[in-house]
This record gives C-alpha cells, sequence and structure tokens, in this order.
C-alpha cells in the first residue's frame, strides 16, 4: 500500500499539469515558460510553492492565478469584499504564520474553520491551521494575492493604504518651478517612486481602466481611471510628490523630463501581472504643473471579433460586403473614444491573407498586427499622413489603412487611391454616417469623386454592457415601449422586457461589465450616389438611407438594450433618440 507522501506527491503532480493545461490552452503562457518556472519552485525545496513562483516571476496575473486554482481544484474563489471586519481565530494562529504561509481565517463556526489560501493544495498549512485552532475541519477557499495584501493591510497595518506608505518614504520633491532637473531625475528612479507609479498602474489594470488621468492641482494631486467610458476618482498620491510621479511616468515613457513648457507624447511597454500591455503616454503644461494622460492597451486581451465588439446582424453583413469589394473608401466615424480605431483593426484582421500587403498610416500605432507594414506618423521630421501616403502607393499594396483623415490634401490622396485599385479604410470625425459626406464635401472634396469611391460608412458610439451576472429584467410601461417602436421604426413585442443594472462583486457593483459598439452603416448605393449629386444636406441623405433599410444607431441601441446586452440609458446617453 502506498504511503500518504507518495499520495501527496501524486496529487501535486495532477495539480501542476491542470494548472499548466490552464495557462497554455488560455494562450497565457507557453509550455516551455510553465517548466522553466515549475523546475525553479521544485530548486526552492518547498520554500516557495508553484503558484508562488508564478507570481513572483510575474509570468501571471494575481486574478487569473486565482481563477486558475479555484476551477483547479474545484473550490469557491472569494475576494476583499467577502471579508468580515476582523480575521477568525486571531488570537489562536499568529500573524506571522499567515502572512508567511499567504492564508487569512474567514470564518469560524460549527468546528469548521474557512480558511482563504493563496495555494489550496497546500496540505501543511491546511494540517497546521487545523491544529491551532481547534477545528474539527478546514474549508480550504481560493483568493488572489491582490485581495490577500489588502486584507493584511486591513487587519494588520495601521489603517494606512499601500500607496499612503509608500509616499511616505518620499522625500518633498517640491514644485515643478523650484525643483532641478537633476534631483527630480534622482528622485525619480529611487525605489519608493518606482513603487508608486507600479501600483498606480497595477490598480488601473486590475480595474480595466483604458486610461489614467494624473491632474495637479494647487493643493493636491488628482487620480481618476477611466472605467467602461467614465471617470471615476481614485486614492492620489499627496501633492508634493506631483513632479516626482510625472517624472518617473516621463522616464519610463522616454519624454524629456527637463522640457515642462510644451506637450509630449511618449510609450511604455511592460508586463503588469502577467499581462503584456502598451501605454501611451500625453503630457500637457497647465497653470499648477503638467498634467498626464496614460491610455492603456493590453495587447494579450484584445479581442478582434466583430460580434463580440457589439457589430452583428445586417449592419455586419453590409460592413462585410463592402469589405469583400476589391477597391473604394470605406470610413468609420464617431467621436474620440468610440471604438473606431478597433474597427478597423478588427476589419484587416479578417483582409490579411497571404495574397494581400496591408500598409497603414497611423497617429500613433495602437495595437501591432502581424503581417501588417504599419508607419508610425511624426510630424516633426515632416513624416505627415499626406507625404507618408504619397510614397506608400508606391509600395504597390493591396489595402491602406490612414489612420484620420484630417485636411483636404489627406482625402484626396485617399480617394485618388481608391481609384486606382485600392481598398482604402479611415475614419473620421462626425456625429453620424450621413454627416461624413457633408463633410467631405464641404473640405472641398470633388462630389463625382466622392460618389465614384465611397463603398460605405460606418458610424458608432461604446455603450456599457450589463453584467450577466446581476442585470434584473422588468416590464416597462406600454407607452415606453409603444415610444420605443415609433423612434426605432422597430416591432416591439407588448410583452418585452428591459434589464436595471443592479450591481455585484464582478461588475464592482456598477451593474455595468465591458462594453460594446452600437452602429448604423450607410451603403452608399446609387439612390444615395444621386442625391450626393444633388446637393443633399446630412438629414436628408440620413433620412434616405433610413427609408431604404438603414438602422440607426438608436434603433440598434434599442435592440441591444431588449435583448439585455445594455440598458436604454445608456443607449440615450450616447444617441439621440429617432
Amino acid at each position: 500500500m502506498r504511503n500518504a507522501e507518495a499520495l501527496q506527491r501524486d496529487d501535486n503532480e495532477v495539480i501542476e499539469q491542470s494548472i499548466k493545461e490552464w495557462f497554455t490552452s488560455r494562450k497565457k503562457m507557453t509550455p516551455e515558460l510553465f517548466n522553466r518556472s515549475l523546475s525553479l519552485a521544485k530548486e526552492q525545496d518547498g520554500s516557495v510553492s508553484l503558484p508562488l513562483m508564478l507570481l513572483k516571476l510575474g509570468q501571471v496575473s494575481a486574478e487569473d492565478l486565482a481563477l486558475c486554482l479555484a476551477e483547479v481544484t474545484q473550490l469557491p474563489k472569494v475576494s476583499f469584499e467577502d471579508f468580515p471586519a476582523s480575521p477568525a481565530c486571531a488570537e489562536l494562529i499568529s500573524e506571522n504564520f499567515l502572512k508567511q504561509h499567504s492564508v487569512i481565517p474567514l470564518e469560524f463556526s460549527n468546528g469548521i474553520l474557512t480558511l482563504a489560501m493563496l495555494d489550496p493544495s497546500d496540505q501543511f498549512v491546511i494540517k497546521s491551521t487545523r491544529l491551532a485552532s481547534g477545528a474539527e475541519q478546514v474549508k480550504p477557499v481560493v483568493i488572489s494575492k491582490t485581495d490577500l495584501d489588502s486584507l493584511f493591510d486591513q487587519f494588520y497595518g495601521d489603517g494606512q493604504s499601500q500607496l499612503g506608505k509608500i509616499a511616505d518614504q518620499i522625500a518633498d520633491s517640491g514644485s515643478d518651478n523650484d525643483t532641478d532637473v537633476e534631483q527630480l531625475r534622482d528622485m525619480a528612479s529611487e525605489a519608493p517612486v518606482i513603487r508608486l507609479v507600479n501600483l498606480l498602474i497595477q490598480r488601473a489594470c486590475k480595474s480595466n481602466a483604458s486610461d489614467i488621468h494624473i491632474e495637479p492641482f494647487h493643493d493636491k494631486l488628482r487620480v481618476r481611471f477611466r472605467c467602461d467610458g467614465l471617470l471615476q476618482e481614485v486614492e492620489a498620491p499627496p501633492a508634493h510628490l506631483s513632479a516626482a510621479v510625472i517624472s518617473r511616468i516621463k522616464i519610463m515613457a522616454h519624454m524629456n523630463i527637463a522640457e515642462r513648457r510644451l506637450p509630449q507624447d511618449g510609450r511604455i511597454d511592460l508586463r503588469v501581472q502577467g499581462q503584456t500591455i502598451d501605454i501611451r503616454v500625453s503630457s500637457i503644461p497647465t497653470v499648477h504643473g503638467e498634467s498626464v494622460v496614460m491610455r492603456i492597451l493590453q495587447r494579450d486581451s484584445l479581442v478582434l471579433d466583430f460580434e463580440s465588439l457589439g457589430m452583428s446582424g445586417e449592419p455586419l453583413a453590409r460592413f462585410k460586403s463592402a469589405l469583400e469589394k476589391p477597391n473604394g473608401m470605406i470610413l468609420v466615424t464617431g467621436p474620440t473614444g468610440s471604438g473606431k480605431s478597433t474597427t478597423l483593426y478588427t476589419a484587416m484582421q479578417g483582409l490579411n491573407t497571404e495574397q494581400r500587403k496591408i500598409i497603414t498610416v497611423e497617429d500613433p500605432v495602437e495595437y501591432q498586427l502581424e503581417g501588417v507594414n504599419q508607419i508610425q506618423v511624426r510630424s516633426s521630421i515632416g513624416l505627415d499622413f499626406a507625404t507618408t501616403l504619397r510614397s506608400i502607393v508606391r509600395q504597390d499594396p493591396d489595402i491602406i489603412m490612414v489612420g484620420e483623415m484630417r485636411d483636404l490634401e489627406t482625402a484626396k490622396i485617399c480617394i485618388q487611391s481608391a481609384l486606382t485599385g485600392h481598398l482604402v479604410l479611415s475614419t473620421l470625425h462626425t456625429n453620424e454616417a450621413a454627416g461624413s459626406i457633408t463633410r467631405l464635401l464641404d473640405m472641398g472634396v470633388e462630389d463625382y469623386l466622392l460618389t465614384s469611391t465611397l463603398l460605405c460608412v460606418v458610424s458608432q458610439r461604446l455603450v456599457r454592457k450589463l453584467c450577466q451576472h446581476c442585470a434584473e429584467p422588468f416590464e416597462p410601461m406600454p407607452e415606453l415601449l409603444e415610444r420605443l417602436s415609433w423612434n426605432s421604426g422597430e416591432t416591439i413585442d407588448p410583452g418585452s422586457k428591459l434589464y436595471n443594472p443592479v450591481g455585484c462583486e464582478h461588475c464592482r457593483n456598477s451593474g455595468y461589465n465591458g462594453r460594446i459598439a452600437i452602429s448604423e452603416v450607410l451603403p452608399v448605393d446609387d439612390i444615395i450616389r444621386r442625391q450626393i449629386m444633388l446637393n443633399c444636406d446630412a438629414k436628408e441623405l440620413q433620412q434616405l438611407a433610413v427609408e431604404h433599410g438603414m438602422k440607426t444607431m438608436y434603433t440598434d441601441g434599442c435592440i441591444k438594450a431588449l435583448a439585455g446586452l445594455t440598458t436604454l440609458e445608456e443607449v440615450l446617453r450616447v444617441t439621440q433618440e429617432g
């Protein structure tokens, strides 16, 4: 009969293999990388478990590891919000033991001790806590390292946040006007400032924020994250650290920390909790110092799929029909932050085959696509959209993507490229699809050239997506459904339901989780071409397109609200009725 040690070893090997399969099947880690991490963990003679080694090496995120262990061990996962105000058995189990083995007792009742563990397969810890507490049974649950650290701060800290503790270690950096550049450079290279900036980035990534806004004012430094399109204020370092924090970010982004009078742009590439992220950094001078915005682009979580983005049904069919044409021009319109670039990247991903050459001109290059020639505009050296476009036509491309049509010269070169056998994709800042046509005409593009090249115009907005764990259906008043039916032009069943955002642990109690696009696709057919030649305005073109089957963004939003994907309030926030 095999002894307990051999059985335990077999169980560990099964768990290790399951962890490997979980991460490799989701393409979050290569098998080779996992095997190296496992070898390093085994070299520690049990002092560092495999999960801890994966975290120490930065190969995986804390949240991903917790999800993996919960699934592999089939144990529930708990979060920071699930804990009481104080730990169970505080007088029976020492703080040092809990910190050393990354566990915290959650509850002790009826002889059962619920133990939150970073590594729930650690039988030594389970047996030790059972003996120390006198429990009849220990029930392990999974917790992430991030939540565990927050709990240790809450239970055993001095009430001060992790960010506040780091801030206390940094000396006063003075104001932007009286601080020497070399002194700033030295401070920005010190460990506490580095940890403080890294902590801000980690918290933003955990919150799934798309942007970090760092804004200095007279008496405070304000930090805000943009989550699901809306800004929310978060804990910030003290005001006297503004210069040190901003200088650290500028050093990371390879920007000039001595120049504080002019706007600058930079870029940061790094791995945060196992995720590869790009950060675009922009700084501008303000009265109280430099304001910095960091746009977070998570490469590993980029999904280039139309249906996942929210485009489906008839609008998607019309868009794909235009993409199948060998030449012509396709425009995607909307305000800043409406997902235009992501839609174009998704289109290029589908068009990117061995038989086609794709060249893009972007400012900046947001995501790098394999097999696509991407050019970064640099206006400071004369490499602008128009100059670059003239050159790339001689590179014999099949498809050209232009980041934005900003002027008449760029628009004319795009149209000329479409006339000479290229498929041209670009973006434009207008509020609706029909408005793009009149915008180009107002810029000075000849109507006969526009009708000869323009294939379709896509206009879109992003709305927050309802959390599927807590969305609550309700029966709206008949008058509301009647109004929706009238304004959207859709036939709506009188028994249809809408949904309320409730809020739960999965969505940070907001009721929403992620965003999806609502869109309208205006194909430029013979009817629209005829009206363009007759100099119709945007309102007339829009009305004509609706009469011939185009669903407006409002209509698309109403359909998604009735399907439980978003709320009517979200649709009305970003569109106009009817």
